[in-house]
């Protein structure tokens, strides 16, 4: 932008490029020294399209045959004249610059607005035109998008200048996608410019767009924009491995065989008699591609050099090119992937496989022959998946259009795809972020992360978390900063730590505490990695510093909370009485064996109303069991006598129940307190020592009447920590 902007008379000396990249067929490079010059001819007459733009409504109309030019004349008519004067370090009239970017995002199919837009984002920033003056002349929404791509000024800001942009970019972006449309596409035409800068700017400017620029095209779909910038960026970078990459691709080109070609005419034929309207064509991988595959397979073989694209009609035709292929070739299941029914968090959807061509005279590079048959990626997809794929957001134009009827937004993520459940997170996380350097390194962080997994909570709700995630992440994701009292957590169905790494499709319960002083532990801040748990995490740290000690339970321990040790200590409770508790009596059970003694099994503690059944062991006892006990089996299996038994009138009734909870302050104090507000005594009671995060609570309990047995496990389920109470079930003995 403004650093491109010089003085006609103190223009610098044109400085080689930055290498060329062998790219795609597609639009001839236009000559922006030509169109400079035609923009130097003056005004237009009112109404006719100015010959500057003729290539921008050209490729315009293209996507849009209807659309209104008069706004895109104006907008020319207003920045040629605003930027006369103005020069490029190249030597180019500047007018050049925005009628590039101009021209970028008109053949990815952007619309008017955007375009015109495009045409002025720089006038504010380095011409004497007002915010005011574009919102008069072309509407709110061009104004805004102008606003959103102007820089702030080193002046005002400092140092802070470059992140406290893009903050605001990012924040104009969660309104309005179309900002970062045109941001991308003008860092991708200073990309291509950047030989004129020194070294040292060159590396600056290029590791930007490398941490933050580049993730965000992925982001938000912009492939075609994307994989320009990594091969300019790969270039300027690393220019050795580049420059080694550049020599295998064209001693690719340089070979008289071509095995993508001759599969692809294959492929033709196989979809020609099946019957199957399709393009077929071969898709060069572009320079960082290349790299990224001959690191990963070694030496390079004429197919890995690209893929296959096949461009159908509709999405039902995408599976029948599948069955095709896979019928009539040699399919490699492990290549398989259907973007189709589950598309990636950035719009993308197609189906990935690849066929495994029969061993034959193909050989490698090096002309020997190869070890294993060589593999041809394809990608299957339709002409508008094709469309998104390669322009990503800016295909979606106008994102104040009414959304569709059947468009409903899913609990947790907006519907409307220009604005992504990541996008809404990260406009979240930065407000937490005020200092410009912790929003800076956040955000290069939060981009780094590339790959995001979707979790399903048991209510049906969805949510979008970065790859390598952990239930800490998720409760920040669900609760914010309630997260702070997140006690545990269950992973399909199965109880995990806060540490467990999430998986894509688990379904997460988190388990809550109720304690008001609930707080995060240090410990946990080694198992966040969205930058919302990590900002809510270090901030409740920074305003209570004597809390949340090195001593606090970890991720993988007993839940945190105030002064909470790994657990609340072993004791036996005594009666809640001072005094020596008089010898409970348990239920009264009738035996069909007059004069012996009856006795309750305290492997299952049955009460009333349970189904019972007994066994004589010996001295003339009978041990009364649930029905449903193990040991019943096991006594029946050893031929024991089983003796009938039934309940009598008494209600009384002593059972042993399993408490099983997560380690947190004064646990054991408020079990104890809703066993007595049931009119329970306490028998006895052992605590276990905490074992992955849990606790087990062993209660033999008294009660007054067998009925208040439901709601005396209620209330202890109910005691904040606590996740499951049941009576003790013990394992039958081996036989």
């Amino acid at each position: 932008m403004s650093a491109e902007a010089t003085n006609p008379a103190t223009a610098g000396p044109v400085a080689p490029a930055a290498p060329a990249v062998v790219r795609r067929k597609s639009r001839p490079r236009i000559d922006l020294r030509r169109l400079g010059r035609a923009a130097l001819l003056g005004p237009t007459a009112r109404g006719k399209v100015p010959d500057a733009i003729g290539h921008v409504v050209e490729a315009h109309r293209t996507h849009h045959p209807d659309a209104n030019l008069e706004p895109l004349r104006r907008a020319y008519v207003l920045a040629e004249s605003s930027h006369r004067g103005q020069m490029r370090k190249s030597g180019e009239p500047y007018i050049t610059h925005p009628l590039a970017v101009t021209l970028i995002l008109a053949e990815l199919g952007a619309e008017t607005t955007t375009l015109t837009a495009s045409l002025l984002h720089d006038t504010v920033e380095d011409t004497e035109v007002t915010l005011d003056q574009v919102r008069e002349q072309f509407g709110e929404e061009v104004s805004y998008l102008v606003d959103g791509v102007t820089k702030l000024e080193k002046v005002d800001y400092g140092a802070a200048a470059e992140p406290e942009t893009f903050r605001k970019m990012l924040v104009a972006t969660g309104n309005d996608v179309r900002v970062m449309s045109i941001k991308l596409a003008d860092r991708l035409h200073n990309m291509r410019t950047l030989g004129v800068m020194r070294p040292e700017k060159q590396a600056r400017i290029a590791k930007v767009t490398r941490d933050v620029l580049i993730p965000l095209a992925e982001r938000l779909g912009v492939q075609a924009l994307k994989t320009e910038l990594e091969d300019l960026v790969f270039a300027i970078l690393r220019p050795g491995e580049y420059e080694h990459t550049r020599e295998l691709i064209a001693e690719n080109a340089a070979r008289p065989d071509d095995t993508l070609a001759e599969v692809a005419e294959e492929v033709r034929g196989v979809l020609r008699e099946a019957g199957l309207q399709a393009e077929v064509l071969v898709r060069p991988r572009h320079f960082v591609s290349v790299h990224r595959v001959a690191r990963k397979r070694g030496p390079l073989r004429s197919a890995d050099f690209g893929r296959l694209l096949v461009l159908v009609n509709e999405d039902a035709d995408c599976y029948g090119v599948l069955g095709e292929l896979h019928t009539c070739m040699t399919p490699v299941v492990s290549e398989f992937k259907d973007f189709i029914a589950v598309p990636k968090f950035n719009l993308y959807q197609s189906l990935h496989t690849a066929v495994a061509l029969p061993r034959g005279p193909r050989t490698d590079s090096s002309g020997a022959a190869p070890r294993a048959a060589q593999v041809v990626e394809v990608l299957i997809r339709t002409h508008q998946m094709h469309k998104v794929a390669e322009a990503g957001v800016i295909a979606l134009g106008n994102p104040y259009a009414a959304p569709a009827e059947e468009q409903s937004a899913a609990d947790g993520e907006r519907a409307d795809p220009t604005r992504p459940g990541w996008l809404s997170r990260l406009l979240d996380w930065q407000r937490a972020a005020p200092d410009p350097d912790t929003f800076w390194s956040t955000l290069r962080e939060d981009l780094a992360q590339d790959r995001e997994i979707t979790v399903f909570r048991p209510d049906g709700g969805t949510l979008g978390l970065p790859d390598g995630a952990t239930c800490v992440d998720a409760a920040y994701a669900q609760y914010g900063e309630d997260a702070h009292a997140c006690i545990g957590a269950r992973v399909n169905g199965r109880l995990a730590t806060l540490s467990t790494v999430l998986r894509d499709g688990d379904t997460v319960q988190l388990l809550m505490g109720q304690d008001p002083a609930s707080e995060p532990s240090r410990a946990w801040l080694e198992h966040a990695h969205t930058p919302a748990a990590r900002i809510a995490i270090q901030r409740w740290l920074a305003t209570h510093p004597g809390h949340a000690s090195s001593d606090a339970p970890p991720p993988d321990g007993p839940a945190p909370g105030r002064g909470a040790h790994p657990s609340d200590g072993t004791p036996t409770p005594r009666p809640a009485s001072g005094t020596r508790a008089a010898r409970p009596r348990g239920a009264e059970v009738l035996a069909d064996r007059p004069g012996a003694a009856v006795r309750l099994a305290r492997c299952c503690t049955p009460v009333p109303p349970d189904e019972i059944t007994g066994f004589a062991v010996r001295g003339g006892v009978v041990t009364v069991h649930r029905v449903r006990c193990p040991t019943v089996a096991h006594m029946k299996s050893r031929e024991r006598a089983e003796v009938g038994v039934r309940w009598g009138d008494t209600t009384g009734c002593r059972v042993t129940l399993v408490a099983e909870s997560f380690g947190r302050p004064h646990l054991l104090a408020d079990l104890t307190e809703a066993i007595a507000l049931q009119d329970a005594e306490i028998v006895s009671a052992t605590v276990e020592p905490p074992s992955q995060q849990r606790v087990r609570h062993t209660y033999t309990l008294q009660l007054p009447d067998a009925a208040h047995l439901p709601a005396l496990m209620r209330a202890m389920r109910d005691v904040p920590g606590v996740y499951d109470v049941n009576r003790a079930q013990h394992q039958a003995p081996a036989p």
